[in-house]
């Protein structure tokens, strides 16, 4: 599938996000006519600030666009309103897709969450996941990935209605630039500045964010209509995570080992009470201790045949990573 020609743009929503930066400069790169839509104000002439819940600014955003990268959402495990993730994750997805119907977009890449691949009945201890997994919406374990897997609908139903369009899931973005501090970027730093002093036994799959941006104009050239492609990295014990963690700062890691029931109940307590009479956001959402329960290891083989794509080591982009964080201020002196 080519990509947009010289005299079209390309859409990148949320194209001011962590993922969406990286993406957007590959696109500019190779020639590319890249139009940014985010809630942030324009980097760029050729960029637009605006929500993908506002259909009169999706509308804007679409004219004169022969593609578009469907990034924009929100990333977090929490928030004080669930109905906020459904609000921007759901409903901003089926604006996009019916501004891309209405405007005929030749391709159509839409970004979701692995977290869509492992549900309640995933089992508690080690498994495995690729893209047949297909989880109905009481499946899910929170309501983030509630709200990307019925995002991921709403691209299907435009699949139906003749959107030429292909699903990526990203397995855990890694890399310099999250300066939103995504959770598994906040995750990494919490244990490298000693704010973790447990941890519970899961696995970990990292893509680094240089790789992704490449995986998803991978998609958009080769992905085949309709279907779903697992963009992942390495599958990384929590063992050999805080050793990769120790080799590039210096710093300990966590010696405790929480059983997962007591994780479960920590998580509870946390999102259910505390975050919900202070309004701040739990240290352990508990979406990610039910996540993190489950140590799934995520397969990108189709990915690898279908797109010719596979991720590169995860280990240099952590150290990108800490080496960022650390010009930021943001990891505490050893």
């Amino acid at each position: 599938m080519p990509g947009a020609g010289m005299s079209e743009r390309t859409l990148v929503t949320g194209g001011a996000g962590f993922v969406g930066r990286h993406l957007v400069a590959k696109l500019r790169a190779q020639g590319e006519r890249v139009r940014s839509f985010d809630l942030a104000k324009p980097a760029h002439e050729d960029d637009m600030q605006g929500s993908i819940t506002d259909m009169d600014a999706v509308v804007g955003a679409m004219e004169g666009v022969s593609t578009v990268f469907h990034l924009a959402g929100d990333a977090q495990l929490w928030s004080r309103d669930n109905a906020h993730f459904d609000r921007v994750n759901r409903y901003g997805t089926k604006c996009i897709v019916e501004g891309a119907l209405n405007a005929d977009i030749r391709r159509f890449v839409h970004c979701s969450s692995l977290t869509t691949l492992v549900g309640k009945s995933t089992p508690i201890g080690v498994s495995t996941a690729d893209e047949d997994i297909v989880l109905i919406g009481n499946e899910m374990l929170g309501a983030y990935p509630h709200s990307k897997r019925i995002a991921e609908k709403e691209v299907e139903d435009g699949v139906k209605q003749g959107l030429d369009a292909v699903i990526a899931i990203p397995t855990e973005p890694l890399g310099a630039g999250d300066d939103s501090l995504t959770p598994p970027t906040q995750m990494i730093l919490d244990f490298a500045n000693g704010r973790t002093p447990a941890y519970i036994d899961c696995m970990l799959n990292f893509v680094p964010v240089e790789s992704l941006a490449d995986g998803l104009i991978a998609a958009r050239e080769r992905g085949r209509r309709g279907n779903r492609y697992i963009l992942g990295g390495e599958n990384i014990p929590m063992q050999k995570l805080f050793a990769m963690i120790e080799q590039a700062t210096g710093r300990p890691a966590p010696k405790m080992k929480m059983p997962y029931w007591a994780a479960l109940a920590a998580g509870i307590v946390d999102t259910k009470l505390v975050a919900a009479l202070t309004g701040k956001p739990p240290k352990a959402p508990l979406t990610g201790v039910r996540l993190a329960g489950r140590q799934v290891s995520f397969s990108s083989e189709k990915a690898a045949r279908e797109l010719g794509w596979r991720a590169g080591p995860a280990e240099p982009a952590l150290k990108e990573m800490l080496d960022w964080a650390k010009g930021k201020g943001l990891l505490k002196a050893v």
